[in-house]
């Protein structure tokens, strides 16, 4: 199983912090499994002028391809504006609709205030299942209490996203081995 971290921001650190021990506890819990950190700061990603994701090259290409070549993918997400960035939404305009069909994809989101705590299920949750994604219902959201000099300080935000990382695998391998058993009926 591959498993992609999508950091999904330019600027900040706090998002960046979270999926840095996001894909540090993976490593810890699950090393049998292909895991990669991408985020989008350290690339140069082309906006989405509506070609086939395959038809970019350099960056644009290698971050749409991980992501088409991931069976769960966990989007780590800071809301700016009460909306998801620009960045972020770049991506997925680069992908295909169906780009998420048989891919579990979980959330993490980083804001500077309790009050964006719905950016998830009113912006978030809409696009990915639009693009056909098996959606891990609960999300971790982090606010600016939640770190101090970088660093996360709320024990409680270590367990949500661990718990997190257990339900992102869990709903990936369940929802494979249906996939498995239901090819299975065809018999060829």
């Amino acid at each position: 199983m591959k498993i992609v971290g999508l950091s999904g921001s330019k600027v900040g650190t706090k998002t960046r912090t979270a999926m840095n021990y996001t894909i540090k506890s993976l490593r810890e819990k699950y090393p049998e499994m292909e895991m990669e950190l991408i985020d989008l700061a350290e690339y140069d990603v082309q906006f989405s002028d509506g070609r086939n994701y395959m038809d970019y090259d350099g960056d644009t290409k290698y971050v749409v391809q991980t992501i088409m070549e991931a069976d769960a993918i966990i989007i780590g997400t800071p809301i700016f504006q009460a909306s998801i960035p620009a960045t972020l939404k770049n991506v997925f305009d680069l992908l295909p609709v169906n780009a998420f069909r048989d891919k579990v994809v979980s959330m993490l989101v980083t804001a500077g205030s309790p009050k964006h705590y719905l950016i998830a299920e009113q912006q978030l949750k809409p696009i990915l299942g639009y693009m056909k994604a098996q959606i891990v219902q609960t999300y971790v959201f982090i606010e600016e209490k939640d770190f101090y000099l970088k660093e996360i300080t709320n024990d409680d935000v270590f367990y949500r996203i661990d718990r997190l990382i257990e339900d992102t695998v869990i709903l990936s391998e369940t929802f494979t081995a249906i996939h498995n058993a239901k090819e299975a009926q065809y018999g060829f």
